[in-house]
């Protein structure tokens, strides 16, 4: 059992670790200012807390990767080190959404945080709407990108789409889209599918998803296809009908979500990461409170093989009580 510390970063939403052989785990997220790429590296999971966080790319002064700069992940393929992110060219509302698109950026070096990170341009999905929070994964031998994406013929801001990749800043194939907003924990404040992660085990594939507006309402849900299946069939997947993780106030932790996965330092448990607020009364608009921090917990499984969430760990670290932002994420208190 992990003895983990929450936060294990304050003010960063959007979470993603990822545990690399050099024996780090290298965290980034969504920064509140909405204008950089933030890594930070370290071999705790707890000592991320206090880790040194880097910039390793900022947005353009002008054009589509010039506002709002959300929710970087970043993977290893091939021996070189991709970030996806989200990036917008105005801060403008159309169609009831933001009008981000996906872009990648590609580092060869062996450490992230040195090298030079290069622009591989955006990942072009096929049509030109709202899209964001893009992840990826290999599985048998092939990778695939997995993203939300606004379609104005379906009734939504955003649904789950999966595609092939033919290198990783593009796609071989087209979308397929997994879930739209439609169950009734899905369309509280905002029709939201978002935010997928990946994860496999069991002889299965999950993925898991963030749903509904980003206060107390935001939840995880979550879709699950055997291993073998055809993942770019629909039919292959099966969605859950209640949320797997959701806002839980005896522990005062507030819409749980926008998570991804990754494993304890010996690598015989699965960590949830995700992001919570603890508290509930938000003056202004929730984009622009920066408490969303990142939170840690080991996941369980029951006796047909998936993962079992639980309820959002309560904290147990100083958190701040103001909306200021705090430098290099709060160190500390």
């Amino acid at each position: 059992m992990e003895n983990l510390y929450n936060p294990i970063v304050l003010q960063r939403a959007d979470p993603f670790v990822y545990k690399h052989h050099d024996s780090f785990y290298y965290f980034t997220g969504s920064h509140p200012s909405y204008d950089r790429i933030i890594l930070r590296r370290a071999k705790h999971l707890n000592d991320l807390y206090e880790a040194k966080e880097h910039t390793v790319w900022k947005k353009h002064s002008q054009g589509p990767q010039s506002h709002l700069i959300w929710a970087p992940e970043i993977h290893q393929i091939n021996e070189k080190w991709y970030i996806y992110y989200a990036a917008a060219p105005d801060d403008n509302i159309d169609n009831d959404t933001f009008n981000h698109r996906m872009f990648v950026i590609e580092n060869e070096a062996d450490n992230p945080i040195e090298g030079e990170w290069k622009e591989k341009g955006e990942v072009d999905t096929g049509w030109s709407t709202f899209a964001l929070d893009a992840t990826t994964f290999v599985h048998n031998g092939t990778q695939y990108y997995v993203w939300a994406q606004q379609d104005m013929d379906i009734t939504g801001h955003s649904n789950i789409y999966i595609a092939e990749m033919e290198n990783p800043w593009t796609l071989k194939t087209p979308p397929v889209l997994l879930t739209k907003p439609e169950l009734p924990w899905e369309i509280k404040g905002f029709w939201v599918n978002e935010g997928p992660a990946v994860l496999i085990r069991n002889g299965k594939v999950f993925i898991t998803y963030s749903a509904s507006a980003t206060g107390i309402d935001y939840c995880m849900g979550m879709l699950t296809s055997s291993s073998n299946a055809d993942l770019l069939d629909p039919r292959s997947w099966t969605k859950n009908s209640q949320p797997v993780f959701e806002s839980y106030a005896p522990n005062k932790q507030y819409g749980p979500g926008h998570n991804s996965f990754t494993v304890s330092e010996d690598g015989s448990s699965d960590i949830l990461i995700y992001h919570a607020r603890n508290y509930t009364e938000i003056a202004g608009d929730p984009l622009y409170d920066p408490n969303r921090h990142a939170r840690a917990q080991e996941i369980a499984w029951d006796e047909y093989g998936n993962p079992s969430f639980g309820t959002p760990a309560p904290d147990n670290r100083w958190t701040p009580d103001s909306v200021e932002v705090l430098m290099d994420g709060g160190r500390y208190e």
